[in-house]
């Protein structure tokens, strides 16, 4: 029997991410007994804390570990639930996780999943360094800047790289935990929990719900005000060397700059506002994909096309299908 250790932070945590994780584990338990491959459990599972006291979540629920970190000796799946709230003091309520995580992933050989914004956690033991990861798309910004020698990997919901393993934001977790069990119990096992929970096995990126708002926590003034510039304009036909001109820098400096303080080049920059503004119109108008496009800046419609994929994952009519409200309910 392996042994599951499902995490229970302190402070601020999405608490359906410890039941939720719990639940369809025990699901697939239980399937896999029902059917006959195995007689007993093939995952042990225990709620891991620092202590055994309850822990309080938003003054309404509690959760009361079935064991401490210091009683957990060896085992085989860490899965660290998903913290909310300031993850600078979220991390500091929970940094003791931070080294018996280490401990069990350098001695034993224990596999680990991050949740969400748990992936800060993960990414302060340094495993992760060298290694792909996905989180939110809120905190892809102030991920980069904490944890420079990770790859992450903004568009993704799941991220597998040697044994650790990280996921999207939200209530994605429960695509993540199917996959975690298609890939310890098998794909009959998650087909059967994926039908019975009613969530999509295979979805895998998060590009369609990522709203894009411009990185401006930076001290480049120069910078800053080309941003502001690009979300006034995004209309019009704006190009790097337009840019650096207005703002009296060299080509390639203003394209070094830039991307440092946003994380994007220019060029991504420009796209991404288009793309953003694109989708505002298609969610709440009847304009017709055509106009949404010459509205944004764009005369090309397979540029246009091409573009909104790229950020969204989805196609300008697929992604009004989806959320246009008038197309969702006719």
């Amino acid at each position: 029997m392996k042994h599951l250790s499902i995490i229970v932070p302190v402070g601020n945590v999405i608490l359906d991410t410890i039941v939720g994780t719990l639940g369809l584990f025990r699901m697939a338990n239980a399937h896999l007994k029902r059917i006959g491959k195995v007689r007993e459990n093939l995952f042990e599972i225990d709620l891991v804390g620092l202590s055994k006291e309850p822990v309080r979540y938003s003054n309404h629920f509690q959760v009361t570990p079935t064991k401490t970190i210091h009683e957990v000796k060896h085992t085989d799946l860490i899965i660290v639930s998903a913290i909310s709230g300031n993850v600078e003091q979220e991390l500091i309520k929970n940094l003791p996780f931070v080294d018996w995580i280490k401990k069990q992933r350098i001695e034993n050989g224990a596999e680990i999943a991050s949740l969400c914004k748990s992936a800060f956690i993960l990414a302060e033991t340094g495993l992760l360094n060298g290694k792909s990861c996905a989180t939110h798309w809120t905190v892809h910004d102030d991920f980069k800047k904490r944890y420079p020698q990770v790859n992450l990997i903004p568009e993704k919901i799941i991220s597998e790289d040697n044994g650790i393993y990280s996921s999207g934001g939200a209530y994605s977790f429960l695509n993540f935990v199917h996959y975690l069990i298609e890939k310890y119990y098998g794909r009959e096992t998650a087909i059967w929990c994926s039908k019975v929970s009613e969530v999509d096995l295979d979805r895998s990126d998060q590009n369609q719900f990522i709203i894009f708002s411009g990185q401006k926590e930076h001290n480049d003034e120069s910078i800053k005000k080309a941003q502001i510039f690009i979300e006034k304009h995004y209309e019009e036909k704006l190009n790097v060397e337009f840019l650096a001109k207005k703002f009296a820098i060299s080509r390639r400096n203003f394209i070094r700059r830039f991307k440092k303080a946003t994380f994007n080049t220019p060029l991504e920059y420009i796209q991404r506002v288009k793309v953003e503004a694109a989708k505002k119109s298609i969610e709440s108008s009847t304009l017709n994909i055509n106009q949404v496009m010459y509205n944004v800046g764009y005369n090309d419609e397979k540029a246009f096309r091409k573009t909104f994929k790229k950020y969204t994952g989805l196609s300008p009519l697929e992604y009004r299908r989806k959320y246009n409200r008038e197309m969702a309910f006719s």
